[in-house]
């Protein structure tokens, strides 16, 4: 039975913590010249709706070490930029491809494809859930702190995809998380009651971000505006202020505490340049376990 990988909460622990021992082996044996082709002769197809530079690349550059072939689509210049129906293209790239990974804005968008397609589909990213990004976070974790277990996390932000997948990794493995958002930015109720039904940890948001930061092992944050909010700039660059991760934030946390950002990053904004160059930040660490997470998600899913 196929497996797709569209949120975090399609899996259990277990389950994640095995994607974790897998790419440890094989970050190791990429570092080493390990030959590791796993998916030899098989075709990843990569459909783009949202630009990349790390999704792309990781994928790519993923799907080439593991001995098989990634395919780059972009939405507009495929039938699905021309109104094709997303079960229609799903059906037909089955026939062709072992698994599909969609950079998109609607959840339903890869939702729909999985449902239609015989071949595994990986969420690279949605509006809602970003599952790769976190598995590569938390991965640089477990390699900084040794474990993800009784560390305190933080979010400073907005309560997007992000926030959502973090939320619901915070149940699963059972980490406390608080996260700090603006009045009006909280992460999606939905994904806040699954995780109360589903786990134990404590999860709570905040608007003090200092509150938020507040003896913690992990700080994380976001731009303010994602991509589709361009227009909203301004208006978030006001509702944000005083939530940027800088060296004052910095001093309420852990001395030895980590800093993470997915990239790409606006310095000056939500994160300042001292941070991001400073001792806490572990950031390029982290943009290089996407290569090495999901290497090990599609090995799992397509083998």
């Amino acid at each position: 039975m196929k497996r797709d990988f569209l949120a975090l909460s399609q899996f259990t622990k277990a389950e994640l913590d095995a994607i974790f021992a897998l790419t440890k082996e094989l970050k190791q044996k990429q570092k080493s010249g390990v030959e590791h082709h796993l998916l030899k002769g098989k075709t990843l197809a990569m459909i783009f709706e949202k630009s990349s530079t790390r999704t792309r690349i990781s994928f790519e550059v993923g799907m080439y070490q593991l001995g098989g072939h990634p395919l780059f689509i972009s939405s507009k210049d495929s039938q699905m930029g021309r109104g094709e129906p997303i079960k229609d293209t799903a059906r037909v790239m089955a026939r062709y491809c072992d698994g599909v990974m969609i950079r998109t804005f609607a959840q339903e968008t890869v939702e729909e494809f999985a449902k239609y397609a015989s071949i595994p589909v990986i969420n690279g990213l949605t509006d809602l859930h970003h599952p790769c990004q976190i598995m590569a976070d938390l991965f640089t974790v477990i390699e900084h702190k040794g474990s993800y277990q009784g560390l305190k996390f933080a979010w400073i932000g907005d309560g997007n995809n992000m926030a959502n997948t973090w939320i619901e990794a915070a149940a699963i493995f059972g980490f406390d998380l608080t996260l700090a958002c603006p009045e009006g930015y909280d992460p999606d109720p939905t994904v806040m009651a699954w995780a109360k039904t589903n786990g134990t940890s404590k999860i709570e948001v905040v608007r003090d971000p200092k509150a938020a930061a507040l003896e913690a092992d992990v700080v994380n944050t976001d731009v303010w505006a994602s991509m589709g909010q361009e227009e909203e700039q301004k208006i978030r660059e006001k509702a944000f202020a005083g939530y940027q991760v800088d060296n004052a934030l910095m001093a309420v946390a852990k001395e030895d505490a980590i800093v993470l950002h997915c990239l790409p990053a606006h310095r000056g904004e939500e994160i300042s340049d001292e941070v991001i160059e400073g001792w806490h930040s572990v950031v390029w660490d982290e943009a290089e376990n996407r290569l090495h997470v999901q290497k090990a998600i599609m090995a799992t899913l397509m083998k």
